[in-house]
């Protein structure tokens, strides 16, 4: 909206921290981290929710600044703060790229796909083996969490239900149009060419959206080539506060070293405190002595207990263990081969629908998904069996957690006195 945009001022202000510039920052920031994350976004929303909302966006892409963090959720202060957290959007993650990309007019029936490979082992890692510890008041009901499952697999049914009658009536327009386009490379009208062709006079509203978006394009042109200058004067902004925060230094050192024999002269009993001092000091220096002796004492215990244990299992265990360490050694053998193997270009992204009839995934609705590029294209049917490899994949992992989540129902269970376990 217009209040988002910043003045021309704005950015001198922010630079040397006026804090009359750190409103338009938050809204510019909250306006443009909307877009990004797709979420509906006007004017009369709430400051404090705004704040909130740009301080938990910086957070997710991870912005670790942690002044920002304390800025006070009333706008009053932080311009430069702001600004460079707006430098660090702009640097990280290629924000007006990513404006552009989802601001773009499409005027072709495109579909996302991806087909990169997700490391699953390691996320799982280091989700599953930190688990955080809760109380008794912190647990949820077991009916609770089954509704709510249940919830979201019919939304997620409702959903791949309308996605298929939406790729079914993209079928038949790619169908009934084909051999139509002026492009022998598509050879088919899209939906929104479609639409242009049953009502003319929509195409005014089309021509506005594509003059639109070549107006931010010619800015972002001019953007690229005044980048340089504006990363120049970032750099002036650093060394500005490198020499505010090296002369609040130098004042707290001068501070600190004035300071002490005043407090001398004024406090007789500053003697007697430096003497417990020093005898404090003496003391925790023998129990840290002490301390470091009883770890290693403690320490070889543990190892003897452990050995002892390892002897037990090979007698009374040796099976299981084995077969656990062998599912394991597969595990990182294929997490080996994944990451030996060489890397394939994986396709990620947006890409136009381009219907194919003597292709055999035309039955499906879609035969050829061609990216911008035109030498870049995918097929359908390697998309569908490149998830069907990660399908089988998924369910395999999901197979082993359940099987190890019974071994340890189990051996919660033979604990129980009195207590009969019957699996569902």
């Amino acid at each position: 909206p217009p209040r988002a945009r910043p003045a021309p001022d704005t950015l001198r202000r922010a630079r040397f921290d006026r804090p009359q510039a750190s409103l338009d920052f938050w809204r510019l920031l909250y306006a443009l981290l909307k877009q990004i994350h797709g979420g509906k976004w006007t004017e009369s929303d709430a400051v404090d929710n705004q704040i909130r909302f740009v301080k938990s966006a910086l957070w997710y892409h991870g912005y670790g600044r942690p002044e920002l963090y304390q800025l006070p959720s009333d706008g009053s202060a932080g311009s430069r703060e702001l600004l460079l957290a707006f430098s660090w959007l702009l640097h990280r993650l290629s924000l007006l790229e990513q404006l552009l990309a989802r601001n773009r007019v499409k005027t072709g029936d495109e579909t996302s796909v991806c087909m990169c490979e997700d490391d699953l082992p390691n996320t799982q890692k280091g989700t599953t083996e930190i688990a955080p510890e809760y109380g008794l008041e912190d647990r949820v009901d077991v009916r609770y969490l089954q509704w709510l499952n249940g919830r979201l697999r019919f939304q997620w049914r409702s959903l791949h239900a309308q996605h298929q009658e939406q790729c079914k009536l993209l079928h038949k327009i790619h169908l009934f149009t084909s051999g139509s386009h002026m492009d022998q490379i598509l050879g088919h009208f899209s939906v929104t060419e479609t639409d242009l062709v049953r009502q003319p006079e929509n195409y005014k509203q089309l021509l506005q959206l594509l003059e639109s978006e070549t107006m931010q394009l010619e800015a972002f042109l001019e953007w690229k080539q005044l980048e340089p200058v504006y990363w120049q004067w970032m750099e002036a902004v650093l060394d500005n506060m490198a020499e505010e925060g090296n002369m609040s230094e130098s004042q707290d050192a001068h501070v600190e070293k004035n300071g002490l024999p005043k407090e001398n002269l004024c406090c007789p009993w500053a003697d007697s405190l430096t003497e417990q001092i020093g005898r404090l000091s003496r003391d925790l220096m023998t129990l840290r002595d002490q301390l470091h002796k009883l770890i290693t004492h403690r320490k070889a215990v543990w190892c003897e207990k452990v050995k002892t244990r390892e002897e037990e299992l090979q007698k009374e265990w040796f099976s299981v263990t084995a077969r656990k360490i062998q599912e394991s050694v597969e595990l990182r053998l294929l997490d080996l081969a994944y990451l030996c193997a060489p890397k394939k270009k994986k396709k990620h992204g947006s890409c136009r629908l381009v219907f194919r009839s003597k292709h055999p995934a035309s039955q499906m609705g879609f035969g050829r998904s061609v990216s911008k590029d035109p030498v870049s294209a995918v097929s359908a049917t390697d998309v569908i069996r490149e998830l069907q490899m990660r399908e089988a994949s998924l369910e395999r992992e999901l197979k082993q957690l359940q099987e190890e989540c019974r071994r340890r129902l189990d051996e919660i269970a033979e604990g129980l006195d009195g207590v009969i376990c019957i699996s569902p």
